[in-house]
């Protein structure tokens, strides 16, 4: 399996957004059943906080109990005061991945890479922020020209604000421009984590948003309180249904090729081998949610 394939199968259901200067919150994610943790130096800290935040991750994750998670730090803006000292504080840091915000360039995080690699992060992969209608523009070619990215975190408030878009239950201003950064992010297999639901106290409302980004085509979303992490995993994660349907297509389509056959039929269906790629992908995601402790998520099995 190749560097891109590993990428298709790693999960990334949820990505809890943690303030980087709140002790408290980074030692409750320790427990929480988030896939991804993104230590935020940036907007959620504000300029007086921005060195303690660092001193405080380098303290914390050099504890590195943070379960199965997949660790990343969202630094500052490379040309604001605190980038460059935020990839110096975490190049070294036991971290998975670097969050770049606002890239609109391909340019622009060739340079990020750079600088992450002078500051001794070259083992980091990273992730990047597109979150202004000129990073949607150049979606495609941010999501090609670096081999470190594995995924595009969109920033749908920034976005949206930027767009002028009326923020509407169904996102309709914002599926155009959505589906633009899904197809860069597919076109060179990376993930793509949709933005995050801001209205807390509305759980209809976010458990609809988690429901649109899994039927978009994205394969997790942000998140910015813990109390949204199960309305979202549920959402992304395969239920009994669709696991039986893999497994009816992997063995159908070994069959055909015992026989010689290209493609494989299923209750008068014809199944073409490319859904022996989607089959793998909900297998693997299904083992990995077994194995976690959250077979609860694949729900019981409809009649």
């Amino acid at each position: 399996m190749n560097s891109n394939q590993l990428n298709d199968y790693r999960p990334r259901r949820s990505a809890l957004y943690v303030p980087g200067h709140e002790q408290r919150f980074i030692e409750k994610s320790r427990k929480l059943n988030a896939d991804c943790i993104i230590f935020d130096l940036q907007e959620s800290v504000p300029p007086t906080g921005k060195i303690d935040a660092r001193l405080l991750l380098a303290k914390e994750l050099g504890q590195s109990d943070f379960g199965y998670s997949e660790r990343i730090v969202r630094v500052n803006k490379l040309d604001s005061p605190w980038g460059m000292d935020d990839l110096k504080a975490i190049a070294a840091l036991d971290i998975d991945a670097v969050l770049f915000p606002n890239i609109e360039s391909k340019d622009e995080l060739l340079r990020a890479i750079d600088a992450l690699d002078q500051a001794g992060g070259s083992d980091k992969t990273v992730m990047a922020n597109i979150e202004s209608p000129m990073g949607v523009l150049r979606a495609e070619e941010i999501a090609g020209c670096s081999e470190r990215l594995t995924t595009i975190v969109m920033g749908t408030s920034d976005l949206a604000n930027s767009l002028r878009v009326n923020q509407t239950l169904d996102r309709q201003g914002l599926i155009t421009y959505l589906s633009m950064c899904l197809l860069g992010a597919r076109a060179h297999h990376k993930s793509i984590i949709d933005g995050p639901h801001f209205n807390l106290k509305d759980v209809v409302a976010c458990e609809y948003s988690c429901r649109q980004a899994r039927d978009l085509g994205f394969d997790g979303k942000a998140v910015i309180h813990p109390v949204q992490l199960t309305y979202t995993n549920d959402a992304m994660t395969p239920k009994r249904e669709e696991v039986a349907k893999a497994n009816a297509i992997i063995e159908a389509i070994k069959q055909a090729k015992s026989q010689g056959q290209s493609m494989a039929v299923i209750d008068e269906r014809i199944i073409e081998p490319c859904l022996e790629h989607w089959a793998n992908r909900v297998l693997c995601l299904c083992d990995i949610v077994n194995e976690i402790g959250q077979s609860d998520l694949l729900g019981p099995e409809r009649k």
